[in-house]
């Protein structure tokens, strides 16, 4: 009975604040042909081949294939605790246990729409008791919010926006604890908020502090007593999210995360006019690099947040509390220390200004509490403020740099005008005929809902060019391919090996088809073994978020226990046997795949030990021979292509709007396996290489050196033509040619294969049994990470780091059980503290409500 009434006086304004913007983005996305009319997926082209990904290793979790702890499908081994806190922790990310992996771009679907209606149900909550005003006003403001121009243009990171769900109840929380002296839903909110995305919470977290302090400012006297309780509130809110926030800024700090340094008091490529040129309708620059901050939020909320601080009805003083929220945050835009502590000390990797909703927040906040104090009598200075926006406007389009504004186009000065007077013009038959306010509200709720679906679409239309919205079977043409042979796989080992798919769908695919692999994408990584994985041959540059497989040698596929490949072309690498056909793809069987360990010993550890893989693979074998030898290539046939060699390498020019092509003649020797040295500079050259009918592609700056160009028994003269494509002058070191002796390494590899040590790995632990004749070290190629435990016969023992890559441990000779257990460090504590927090949490409200009652009731008796 409450619920029927419940809805019938507001339940159906928290319905639609919840409905409109899913309908909007649904119908946006049909609109551009998107989902699922073209069975084009809804996620962008790089959100593709994470997040699809990453929900399908948390499906996986869930149905019981792999640890909450301890992934052994993220490259060669990653903490998914400290994975999951920033890509996976969010409210509807259970929904994935409903759909198989091959179906996960459905479940993200329904999730990224879930989460716009959250963000206007939460932003409905709370204005619904904050402000004094019709529930028409309250949607409106609500759907703003969840379709702001952040969470549009950032929803192909969609982990983020469960910061924008939380955050409106975060607000709520403050006004009822400092209000009422009720902390039950800041303390959940803050909760929730900190445990889902530990990213956004900082931000969030940040701003509400300010928020408190700003309100505090209003009235002091007021809410003196409040301080006290918001910072045990808060301080109890973050102890039990340490469970989560604990392990991974662990993570991060062990793992080599470091800090941005500051190299400039101001903000590089930002202009005067890029925060007002970004409230317009359907402004989208990029989300990559050199952008303004989203900060629309709707052509109403900004006119009604202008109106707070330009009526006579609202306190100077709280116009100069509150409009200091938004010079900071201008402020954060334009100097770059500001911009950076936003972000964590932590420059973005493109998706800038992450921390731009702070903006639209903001201003929907105020134009909630300017809309409450709006009469007949303000109806001119709304009209002025129309007209002002309209002149801003107008002169943006005619002083502004064209260059750096040239996403300002007639189309997007004539959506704002036309929409601003509109509201003008509808403001106008209100006040004339206000007998008709129903029909008029209705054409006021058309252009509202017009100007949503105009900037949502334009928004939309942005990210598709600039990432693309690919087709359906980008994700799935090969998907029960490659299963069919990875579970094939499975069904051969019990113990841990390694899979390398040398024409990968995605950078991310280990997670989804569960198997180990090395290539990965990701904010979240081990990267000081990333970092040595990268001298070993496994591109890794820069920050390491991405480690790649291709274009590396057979030793690396030995050593690293690289069981198995996959590929669609003839795969002619020493030692790799075909074993089964699925589609397009061949799995091939590597009979020099090392397991999990290998015996050497204490030499291991020394600074300047194994730098690279030929002194690894020397090291580990006992064998000094040279197992390498290199030859110059010689062109024979140059086309669209100008070649000069300089001290700093050969320099390749186009001389015609074409791609350049080269041939090589290589001699190879007999019973070698050949690979082409390409190496350079080039943010966007890919490279094409074609031997024998064999085309292989790669990236000069994403992808290994070393291309393939097969193993010869006898010796052989091939032609190899490389084509290059992108930026207009490549540079590389001098290319040349290296050749592997299979001789040389087979016998190496035996040597080495008889020091293997397998280990049977489950969930988060990895369990050995050798037999040693002297003292003795195992090197494993799992993860170095603190959160490991080493245990020798049930014993503990500490684990040295060898260079902070891989765990190697020293076993005494004998026969020993080893046993390694992950668990992330500072869970422990962690788990204490949640525990340990909400109970006294629970001890403190109850305290509190037991003061307030007391104090009611002295208040009583001194009024009678």
């Amino acid at each position: 009975m409450k619920i029927k009434i419940w809805l019938k006086r507001k339940g159906w304004a928290f319905l639609l604040s919840v409905l409109i913007p899913i309908v909007i983005m649904a119908v946006v996305y049909l609109m551009m042909g998107i989902y699922p009319t073209s069975q084009r997926t809804v996620l962008a082209s790089d959100a593709l081949s994470q997040t699809s990904n990453f929900f399908a290793s948390f499906n996986n979790t869930l149905h019981g294939k792999q640890s909450f702890f301890y992934t052994w499908y993220g490259s060669l081994g990653l903490n998914y605790w400290s994975f999951m806190a920033y890509y996976i922790n969010g409210i509807f990310s259970f929904i994935v246990a409903f759909f198989d992996n091959q179906h996960i771009p459905d479940a993200l679907y329904l999730i990224l729409l879930l989460k716009f209606g959250a963000i206007g149900g939460t932003f409905w909550i709370m204005s619904d008791r904050l402000f004094k005003l019709p529930q028409m006003a309250k949607i409106m403001l609500s759907v703003s919010f969840a379709l702001c121009g952040f969470s549009i243009a950032y929803s192909p990171q969609q982990m983020w926006l469960d910061g924008l769900i939380y955050f409106p109840l975060v607000i709520l929380g403050i006004h009822y604890l400092m209000d009422e002296r009720k902390p039950a839903l800041l303390f959940i909110s803050y909760l929730l908020l900190f445990l889902s995305n530990f990213y956004m919470a900082f931000m969030v977290g940040v701003f509400s502090f300010f928020y408190v302090f700003c309100r505090f400012l209003t009235e002091p006297k007021r809410f003196k007593a409040s301080l006290v309780p918001y910072l045990i509130t808060s301080l109890l809110a973050g102890g039990a999210s340490m469970v989560t926030i604990l392990p991974t800024l662990l993570d991060l700090k062990n793992n080599g995360e470091g800090l941005t340094p500051i190299y400039s008091f101001l903000t590089r490529g930002m202009d005067i006019w890029d925060i007002p040129a970004k409230t317009m309708v359907g402004s989208y620059d990029t989300s990559k690099y050199g952008s303004a901050p989203f900060i629309y939020f709707g052509m109403l909320g900004l006119i009604f947040c202008l109106f707070y601080f330009i009526s006579r009805k609202i306190a100077l003083k709280n116009k100069l509390i509150y409009g200091s929220l938004f010079l900071l945050l201008i402020a954060s835009v334009y100097i770059e220390p500001m911009n950076l502590f936003w972000h964590g000390m932590h420059s973005p990797y493109m998706f800038l200004f992450r921390f731009s909703f702070l903006f639209s927040f903001l201003g929907l906040l105020l134009a909630g509490f300017g809309l409450e104090q709006v009469s007949k009598d303000d109806f001119n200075r709304l009209v002025n403020t129309v007209l002002g926006l309209i002149f801003l406007y107008v002169l943006i389009s005619f002083v502004a740099n064209r260059k750096r504004y040239e996403y300002l186009d007639q189309k997007t000065l004539l959506a704002t005008l036309t929409v601003a007077l509109l509201y003008v013009l509808l403001g106008v038959l209100i006040q004339k005929w206000p007998k008709r306010l129903v029909l008029l509200g209705c054409l006021f709720s058309i252009v509202f809902i017009g100007e949503q679906l105009i900037n949502a679409q334009s928004i939309v239309k942005g990210i598709a060019g600039e990432w693309n919205y690919p087709d359906r079977r980008a994700y799935d043409d090969h998907f029960s391919d490659i299963n069919t042979l990875i579970e094939t796989t499975k069904n051969e080992n019990t113990s841990l090996y390694r899979v390398g798919n040398v024409d990968a769908t995605s950078r991310n695919e280990s997670f989804i088809h569960g198997y180990s692999g090395v290539t990965m994408f990701s904010s979240i990584r081990n990267r000081h073994s990333s970092q040595y994985l990268d001298q070993l041959g496994f591109r890794s540059a820069g920050t390491n978020l991405t480690i790649q497989y291709e274009n590396n040698t057979l030793i690396m596929d030995a050593l690293l226990g690289i069981k198995y490949n996959l590929a669609k072309e003839d795969l002619r690498k020493y030692g790799y046997k075909a074993i089964k056909t699925a589609g397009d793809y061949t799995l091939y069987e590597n009979q020099f795949a090392m397991p999990l360990g290998i015996l050497t010993d204490k030499g291991i550890y020394k600074k300047n030990a194994v730098k690279n893989q030929t002194e690894l693979m020397q090291y580990l074998s006992g064998d000094e021979s040279n197992i390498f030898s290199f030859a110059e290539v010689e062109t024979v046939k140059e086309n669209n292509v100008k070649v000069e060699e300089q001290e700093g390498g050969v320099y390749y020019s186009r001389t015609a709007n074409a791609n350049r092509e080269l041939t090589y003649s290589i001699d190879v020797p007999a019973r070698s396996q050949a690979y082409l040295s390409l190496y350079g500079k080039g943010s966007e050259v890919d490279i094409i290489t074609k031997v024998n009918g064999i085309q292989r592609h790669g990236s000069l700056e994403s992808s290994g050196q070393y291309y393939d160009l097969g193993y010869y028994k006898e010796a052989k003269t091939v032609e190899v033509q490389v084509v290059f494509t992108g930026e207009n002058v490549v540079q590389l070191v001098k290319p040349k040619v290296m050749f592997l002796n299979s001789d040389r390494f087979e016998n190496m590899m035996k040597t080495i294969k008889k020091n293997g040590v397998t280990f049977e790995t489950s969930g988060r632990t990895s369990e050995a049994e050798v037999e040693l004749s002297k003292d003795q070290v195992i090197l494993t190629t799992i993860p170095f990470d603190k959160g490991w435990r080493a245990y020798i016969d049930g014993g503990r023992v500490e684990i040295p780091t060898f260079k902070d890559a891989f765990l190697a441990l020293p076993v005494p000779k004998g026969k020993h059980t080893v046993k390694l257990v992950f668990l992330p460090e500072g869970f422990r504590i962690g788990l204490s503290l949640f525990i340990s927090c909400i109970l006294l949490f629970i001890l403190y409200n109850w305290w509190l409500r037991k003061e307030m009652a007391q104090q009611n009731h002295i208040q009583k008796e001194k009024e009678e």
